[in-house]
């Protein structure tokens, strides 16, 4: 049976900070959100954060997206917080599980939580971590529970039994949504939908491959990649 994007259940989001694509990825309706980090608007050559955010929100108006604060003190991330949650209400605010020194930041979910602050919790990879952010966050308001499935896969270990447990650790806050984060390939995403999440956040260049090869035919596959060798092999005139 041939897989599609279309029967999934999951909602695909778009992962990237490159203005054309996350504009193009938003008009297509498979894609039902966004997310970015400050690592790919570094990578990205963002140099101002709140202008780049304001000019993408001019377009992305209809599905959410998530901002991630960059500050490394808690009472800074709260300001971060407050304001990038005041730019537009499908706005995001990504929260990191800890700052650099490990220091939970369960307190200021809570608190951002409790003044209904739409958060995203980013950077989890432990089922302990899952169950501390279920425990502050807000059932009221709307969240996003952003587990690592692919730095675990990068371990050696199998996600798929973290995001299951961590799926039955939230089903007391009925507004908060597990992701599966950090994408590896296209298998990834039919992964994430099998085991339950309710978003899969997919970088541009992973769901380039998606769109263009989910449902290919396996047999023409194969005989585009053998034309491909035989097409390399006679332009750099291989001889034996």
């Amino acid at each position: 049976m041939q897989k599609s994007l279309k029967d999934l259940k999951i909602r695909i989001y778009a992962d990237g900070a490159d203005k054309a694509g996350i504009l193009s990825l938003y008009a297509n309706p498979l894609i039902q959100g966004m997310t970015t980090n400050p690592t790919l608007m570094r990578k990205a050559g963002i140099a101002n954060y709140e202008a780049f955010a304001k000019d993408v929100l001019q377009s992305v108006t209809a599905k959410p997206i998530s901002f991630e604060v960059f500050s490394d003190e808690f009472s800074e991330m709260r300001r971060q917080a407050l304001k990038i949650a005041s730019w537009q209400k499908n706005v995001y605010v990504k929260i990191p599980i800890t700052n650099t020194r490990s220091e939970s930041a369960l307190p200021l979910v809570k608190e951002l939580a409790k003044e209904g602050v739409q958060l995203n919790i980013t950077a989890i990879l432990t089922l302990d971590q899952v169950k501390g952010v279920a425990a502050a966050l807000n059932p009221t308001v709307p969240s996003v529970v952003s587990v690592f499935a692919g730095r675990i896969a990068d371990t050696g270990c199998d996600p798929m039994p973290l995001m299951r447990e961590s799926l039955q650790v939230l089903r007391g806050q009925p507004k908060a949504e597990l992701l599966w984060a950090s994408v590896r390939e296209v298998l990834n995403i039919f992964h994430a939908d099998e085991c339950g999440s309710h978003i899969v956040t997919v970088p541009h260049d992973i769901l380039g491959k998606a769109l263009k090869m989910v449902g290919t035919d396996l047999t023409a596959l194969s005989l585009d990649t053998v034309k491909m060798f035989a097409n390399d092999a006679q332009a750099a005139g291989f001889s034996v």
